[in-house]
């Protein structure tokens, strides 16, 4: 099958990049495939990070689509139509994409008979807007099919989409870190010491609950011992005030803030450096941090919002709680009272739940309808 898939790739930066690279690589098994990405994505004024990319560069993608330009959005559906596909698969994650994805679709279905399916990221923006809706339904009605990662992003769907044909496949494994390297040797190569490490990673933004970790780290300070906070990731938004907020709760001591990106390369120290990883979000549909901390085998702490604890097994993999610094609080006392041996040897099974292949068997199926 000639498949196209459209969206942003490396060396455009953040997990729909990381997902874009990892589902090529898996279909490019059995399949002809081509990609489409970004010219320009963000304009810098819409943009609140240092930079869209990184250094790491995957198979290459045709940059044609420019966000805010209706004139590339002719020319990238006129490149498709030439290609003439089977299938293409749109990833979908922000409502502001969806005119120039709309555009794309209504004349590639003029152009060509080639299905679309749109994998659904996210469905309703973390800060929504009066229009996103109807923005993201005049995509949709040029679409055939959709693939949801959890039973949030399946309501959404059905909530702007009557009778959608879709399917349900859990977020899969990121197989693009590398492998797990010795906690010692990554301890040594981030500086820390032998305590305790509990992480905080990825892009940091108000929704993600950074605030919820830090007033939590009080609770913790005065019922734990020998234990940090790593918080590793760029800020959108105003850094300062998390730091504000840790001097104000007198745990700078026990907070190890690194305001930077991380690169691919660099990630599996920042996880197999720590004992235990905490989402302690405000919202959100899913997470590719999970994924991340499975890979690694490492167990969770996720709030009880949108899919987080789908794929979380209470007890075995990790826990789930409110997004209150109490809960987050208990959960972590709790998870350091017991084997963490049990949980790493769950999780290095249960992960396989969560292939590729697995995901992509689910497409294909969707596909097919």
């Amino acid at each position: 099958m000639r498949i196209l898939l459209v969206g942003p790739f490396p060396p455009y930066r953040g997990g729909i990049s990381m997902f874009n690279h990892s589902l090529s690589q898996e279909l490019q098994k059995d399949h002809e495939v081509h990609r489409i990405s970004f010219s320009l994505q963000y304009p810098k004024l819409l943009f609140p990070g240092k930079t869209q990319y990184s250094n790491f560069n995957g198979e290459p993608a045709s940059e044609s689509i420019n966000s805010v330009n209706p004139l590339s959005w002719r020319k990238t559906a006129n490149d498709i139509n030439k290609i003439y596909p089977d299938l293409i698969i749109f990833q979908y994650w922000m409502p502001f994409f969806a005119p120039a994805f709309s555009s794309i679709a209504k004349q590639v279905k003029k152009g060509c008979n080639a299905k679309i399916i749109v994998n659904c990221n996210n469905i309703t923006a973390h800060e929504p807007k009066p229009w996103d809706n109807q923005m993201t339904k005049s995509f949709f009605s040029y679409c055939d099919g959709f693939m949801v990662m959890s039973n949030t992003v399946e309501a959404d769907l059905k909530a702007i989409q009557s009778n959608p044909k879709y399917k349900r496949s859990p977020h899969p494994i990121y197989d693009v870190f590398g492998d797990s390297v010795d906690k010692d040797k990554a301890r040594n190569s981030l500086g820390l010491g032998q305590e305790n490490i509990i992480l905080y990673f990825g892009l940091i933004r108000d929704y993600k609950g950074l605030d919820i970790l830090l007033d939590s780290a009080k609770l913790l300070k005065n019922r734990m011992k020998k234990f940090k906070i790593l918080v590793a990731g760029e800020c959108y938004g105003n850094e300062n005030k998390y730091i504000q907020l840790a001097q104000e709760n007198n745990v700078m001591d026990i907070i190890d803030f690194r305001f930077d990106f991380v690169p691919n390369e660099k990630v599996s120290q920042y996880f197999c450096a720590s004992d235990l990883v905490v989402l302690p979000y405000r919202s959100a549909t899913q997470s590719g941090v999970v994924p991340i901390a499975y890979h690694f085998d490492k167990p969770v702490v996720v709030s009880n919002v949108g899919g987080l604890h789908e794929i979380v097994e209470e007890g075995k993999s990790g826990y789930v709680c409110d997004p209150t610094p109490e809960s987050i609080s208990e959960m972590i006392i709790k998870f350091f009272n017991e084997d963490a041996v049990q949980f790493t040897e769950f999780i290095s099974k249960y992960k396989q739940n969560f292939s590729w292949s697995n995901y992509i068997n689910v497409l294909m199926e969707l596909a097919d309808l």
